[in-house]
This record gives C-alpha cells, sequence and structure tokens, in this order.
C-alpha cells in the first residue's frame, strides 16, 4: 500500500470513531491536564506530547519530550526527531505518512527541562516515571500495537529489563503481551554509543528488521 492511500485509509477511519478511538481521546484530555510531577515538586513543564490514532499498529516511545517538542506539542520535532525520522525512511517511511497512521508517546510525557549540569535534558526520575507509567499503560491497551520501538535506554528499559543496549539494537524481541519490540538508540546528536561503527551497524540491521516487519505486518 503506498504511503498516500495509507494516508487516505487513516482519514477514513477517523471519519467515524470507534470506542477506542473516543477512550483515546479522552485519556489524551486527562494527559494534557495532568499536573502530578509538577504538584509532587518537579520542574516540569506541564503539557502532555504526544500524537497518534488508536488504529496504529505501530507505537514509538521515547524517554521524555524536549523543548522544542515542549513548544510545537509534536513529539520528536528536533534535531533528534530529524534523525530518527532519517532512519524510518531507511525502513520505507515517510515522515507525513508515518505521523498519520503510526501512535507516538514517551516514558514521561511534559518536558522534564535541563539537565543540572547544563547538558541536554534532565533525565525524569524514578518518582515521575512511575506517576506517568498508568498513561502509558492506558495508551498501550487502547492502541493494541503490534511493533513498539522504544527509543533511548530509558525507554528500552520499560519494555527490556535492565538490558544494554549493544545487546538488544538490531535484534526483535517479542515481548509478554505479544508485541513485537524493535530497540532504538536515543538519534541525538550527543548520544556518543552512536560513535561506534558497530553500533551504527547495529541501527542498521535495526532498521531492516522495521522494513520487514512494514511489510510482514502491514504497517
Amino acid at each position: 500500500m503506498s504511503s498516500q492511500s495509507k494516508l487516505r485509509e487513516v482519514r477514513l477511519r477517523s471519519a467515524s470513531p470507534t470506542s477506542n478511538e473516543r477512550a483515546l481521546g479522552d485519556l489524551h484530555a486527562k494527559m494534557r491536564a495532568c499536573r502530578q510531577c509538577l504538584e509532587a515538586g518537579f520542574s516540569v513543564t506541564p503539557g502532555a506530547v504526544f500524537s497518534g490514532p488508536a488504529s496504529a499498529r505501530l507505537m514509538i516511545v521515547g524517554q521524555a519530550p524536549g523543548v522544542t517538542e515542549c513548544e510545537t506539542g509534536r513529539p520528536f520535532n528536533g534535531s533528534s526527531g530529524e534523525r530518527l525520522f532519517d532512519w524510518l525512511a531507511e525502513a520505507g517511511w515517510d515522515e507525513p505518512a508515518f505521523r498519520a497512521a503510526h501512535y507516538m508517546t514517551a516514558i514521561t510525557k511534559c518536558y522534564p527541562g535541563k539537565s543540572p549540569n547544563g547538558k541536554g535534558d534532565r533525565a525524569p526520575t524514578r518518582a515521575e516515571q512511575k506517576l506517568c507509567a498508568p498513561y502509558l499503560k492506558q495508551e498501550l491497551a487502547l492502541v493494541e500495537p503490534r511493533v513498539i520501538v522504544p527509543v533511548g535506554s530509558l525507554a528500552v528499559r520499560r519494555f527490556l529489563g535492565k538490558v544494554r543496549l549493544t545487546d538488544v539494537v538490531g535484534t526483535v524481541v517479542e515481548g509478554s503481551e505479544g508485541h513485537l519490540i524493535v530497540p532504538l538508540p536515543h538519534p541525538s546528536g550527543v548520544n556518543l554509543w552512536l560513535n561506534r561503527p558497530e553500533n551504527q551497524e547495529r541501527v542498521t540491521e535495526a532498521l531492516t528488521h522495521l522494513q520487514r516487519l512494514r511489510q510482514e505486518v502491514d504497517l
């Protein structure tokens, strides 16, 4: 199916909302209104960032939105997103069609602010992850993706436990609930993991798996 055909199919499905789509819309409203982390004293900028329909067959789960994502309300909208969509293009997706057809979210939904050392964004604490965890659980239940792509160590460990990127990037793992999990590293330009040629090869292998799954399970 071409990218344009998939876009038309998504638009047709969205014309008559299903019960899952209505429930997902209600969940989105709750996430946007959530102030739990802020009220617990964490320096987040409230305003959950996510996108995608309940009909998505693939879900990308990142760590947390960055400042650009916070400002635009669109996941993976900054420089990291550019690299991520360069990767997805290698697997056969163009960005507009992917964003229209698939779901994008994160372990924590709001921008956590800058790191105290001034290098990059602050990683969400375990307490923040715990506060946000029910939202991700509900997103997974309502969307029911066939393939999950966790992006970055924090997201990968949410689905696969305490693993090393070098051990899982380039593989396809069947999750406990039947999802196919294709881990990717964080696409940030400051991610030194990507500087090693053998790790770049692992990313290429992961993208080859995604390209194959795109055809086999009609992503």
